[in-house]
């Protein structure tokens, strides 16, 4: 009998033994430092969560983050008190991370780091260096000054190898828009080039232009950022993401749309800080904002603020949610979406593929015996109607509606079905408003009202005399303030942003025209006596105080003498 000695297999088995015995031994050392073990050739490994750390600073620490689901990260690690180990944890920890931490082999580890040769390819061409630093973003926002620093740092960041340029190129994006205090950041990518602008106090500004494979790629690192996902190019998607600076989450809303040469990406910011606004902050006269007070301090009603998209309809609300918030209240909120949290207050946000609309969402609230109710916006009918009876029911509503102007609020409603009768019991006050740009006080000039001004002047003057607002010009100015730009301002002459507002209260007055199913301009002639300024009035009023500029004013109200309100029809 002969027998055959198979040295490959026997080397084969030799190896099994001696892996089986490392296994053993890390369970062992598992259970000593109360860990969890994982043999990482048994699970699959998440390529989102390896790209995390790069695969040089992984091998030296002796890690790999094998899955990750939002904020929450499964990291293996082979020597928990490793110094260079915990280095690793504790960056991952102060870029937002949570780590829950699993003991592994050396051969686990080897089999995750295998997958960086998969992804490195991808890494480069579509999502870059895969890092984004909450403290580069935090230093480059104390030391931005001006734009053109942001379009100076984007032009070295251009200059870089691209598996780094895409990670710079990102904190700096966000950085300076954080210090210009930016709402928005615009990307959209033409048929040579892209170009980069931030929405500064409401004006699209243009940072800089780059090539097209830089966008590519930033655009990608955007979508990995977001959870969106880098095939789809055909359909819009809508993504979000965070960025902690001074232990403040700021929320970052991503939303892609195709074009004619790629996508067109905007990043909404969400900065808490920004709608820590009180009522005396909203830019509201003494006479406007004792009123405003007066009625939010009622136990029911509803409350109304109307104007376009980016007026600060949002920022209003939450100032007066804020004003009324009290232990003694139940507060509860349905948005679309939910952009700040406020403490002490329910905020839900409308899911409609779920069924929750505001509709459905307002009816759910009444059933949780709230005091204040407030309504992001009211889109139809059915919401109109339940908004209005809880009015009537006992409660203090909030909501917004897309008008023009404050008369426009009552007209708008009886179109979708409201009852005049039932109406103007609901609602207690129409606040229409605008939003316009503060001039820098670091720059600002004085000059001559203009000639072509000069007839606007007094006919505003003249129509506000019996106004509490008119004593302050019992001697016509004769100079006003114009834009100049310096450094603080980014050379835009305008430094933040102020509100011009108009208000209707629901008084007998306005009761008795609404029953009569009238027309805006008959709402508003009756109106007039109740002494408020409107949008033209207050904004004219505010250029007179060195608020604002005419320039600017004249960007979003019609400045023409409004002739069809001289004369009321109906009184």
């Amino acid at each position: 009998m002969t027998i055959h000695f198979d040295e490959d297999k026997q080397n084969s088995r030799m190896k099994q033994l001696l892996l089986d015995e490392e296994e053993a031994s890390m369970q062992i050392l598992a259970d000593k430092y109360n860990i969890t073990y994982i043999d990482l050739t048994k699970v699959s490994i998440n390529s989102d969560g390896l790209k995390l750390i790069d695969e040089e600073t992984a091998r030296a620490g002796l890690v790999a983050v094998f899955d990750i689901v939002g904020t929450k990260i499964s990291v293996a690690v082979h020597s928990p008190e490793s110094v260079e180990t915990k280095d690793v944890l504790d960056n991952l920890e102060r870029k937002g991370y949570k780590s829950i931490v699993f003991i592994a082999s050396m051969h686990s580890l080897n089999k995750a780091w295998e997958r960086y040769k998969d992804i490195s390819f991808a890494s480069e061409t579509e999502a870059g260096s895969l890092d984004i630093s909450n403290e580069e973003i935090e230093s480059l926002v104390q030391r931005a000054e001006k734009i053109e620093d942001i379009a100076g740092w984007i032009k070295e960041a251009l200059e870089m190898k691209k598996t780094h340029r895409v990670s710079k190129m990102l904190s700096i994006m966000m950085a300076g828009a954080l210090s210009t205090k930016s709402s928005d950041i615009h990307m959209e990518v033409g048929e040579f080039n892209a170009r980069l602008r931030y929405r500064i106090d409401g004006v699209l500004t243009t940072i800089s232009e780059f090539d097209k494979e830089t966008y590519e790629l930033t655009l990608s690192r955007i979508k990995l950022l977001s959870g969106l996902k880098l095939n789809i190019k055909e359909n819009s998607q809508d993504g979000r993401f965070t960025v902690k600076i001074k232990n403040t989450d700021i929320e970052i809303r991503t939303s892609t749309i195709p074009g004619s040469y790629g996508e067109s990406v905007v990043m909404r910011i969400l900065n808490p800080e920004s709608i820590m606004v009180t009522m005396e902050k909203l830019g509201m006269s003494k006479r406007f904002l004792e009123a405003i007070r007066k009625e939010t301090a009622r136990p029911n009603g509803l409350i109304l603020t109307t104007g376009p998209t980016g007026s600060g309809k949002t920022t209003t609300l939450y100032a007066f949610l804020r004003e009324v918030s009290n232990p003694e209240y139940k507060i509860i909120t349905i948005e679309d979406p939910v952009e700040y949290h406020l403490p002490g207050i329910v905020q839900t946000q409308v899911e409609e593929s779920k069924g929750y609309t505001f509709e459905a969402g307002l009816k759910s609230a009444m059933r949780q015996d709230p005091d204040i109710i407030m309504v992001g916006e009211i889109r139809d009918a059915e919401t109109a109607i339940t908004a209005i009876n809880a009015a009537l029911t006992g409660h203090l509503v909030f909501s917004t509606l897309h008008t023009n102007n404050a008369a426009g609020t009552f007209t708008r409603l009886i179109d979708l079905g409201a009852d005049p009768k039932t109406l103007t019991s609901a609602i207690h006050v129409a606040i229409a408003q605008r939003l316009v740009r503060v001039l820098c006080e670091s720059c600002k000039k004085k000059i001559p009202i203009p000639t072509e001004r000069v007839d606007l002047v007094n006919d505003v003057l003249e129509s506000i005399k019996d106004f509490e607002e008119g004593k302050d010009f019992l001697q016509k100015p004769t100079e006003i303030y114009t834009a100049v730009g310096c450094i603080k301002c980014n050379n835009t002459g305008y430094y933040d942003r102020t509100g011009i507002h108009e208000l209707i209260l629901t008084d007998a007055s306005i009761e008795r025209i609404v029953r009569e199913n009238p027309s805006e301009r008959e709402i508003k002639a009756v109106a007039k006596k109740q002494g408020f300024l409107d949008l033209r009035q207050d904004g004219v009023v505010k250029v007179l105080k060195g608020v604002t500029s005419f320039e600017e004013l004249e960007r979003v109200v019609d400045l023409a003498k409004d002739e069809m309100f001289e004369e009321p029809s109906i009184i």
